[in-house]
């Protein structure tokens, strides 16, 4: 019998602006409770109303960033899913602003596997395994040496490392 996934029953919010992504959204996460929003008003709306195991944002079209800040706020852990934005501009404006991960919409069949690991990594920061996960992709898109040119990641990079190695000792 296949293992239960944990995100049964959790309560997620995916906010986009395009209604085919949040059906897939949907399709991805049929064992959760999933409330949707295609515009930043309606989201807002729910991210005041309600508690959320995981939040799911796009970065176009909804003011993402705005409401990534007010997910944050609320304590809730917050994935960013976007196709326009895959830029290191808003990976690192996602990681300032406290997303726990950020994947690429082309990428949204691993949606289940991302959110798992938010689940079980209980709100903590995936961007190790991300960085290890995707980084192939960014390194095709954004090239080899993106990392470098950016202090920003080299530094976040390290003390991630650091915060690891800390936590395993």
């Amino acid at each position: 019998m296949a293992e239960e996934s944990p995100l049964k029953d959790k309560v997620v919010l995916a906010v986009d602006d395009e209604p085919d992504v949040l059906e897939t959204v949907e399709e991805e996460l049929d064992m959760c409770i999933l409330h949707k929003a295609q515009d930043y008003d309606t989201a807002l709306q729910y991210l005041l109303s309600y508690t959320y195991d995981v939040v799911i944002l796009d970065i176009m079209g909804v003011n993402g960033f705005e409401l990534l800040k007010t997910a944050v706020a609320r304590g809730f852990p917050a994935v960013m899913l976007t196709a326009h934005a895959v830029t290191p501009e808003a990976l690192k404006k996602s990681i300032k602003l406290g997303a726990l991960s950020f994947l690429p919409k082309e990428r949204i069949s691993d949606l289940k596997e991302f959110l798992e690991e938010v689940v079980l990594g209980t709100g903590k920061p995936l961007w190790i395994k991300f960085f290890d996960k995707l980084g192939a992709y960014f390194n095709k898109r954004f090239g080899p040496d993106w990392k470098e040119k950016d202090k920003f990641f080299k530094e976040f990079e390290d003390s991630l490392k650091k915060s690891e190695a800390g936590e395993s000792e």
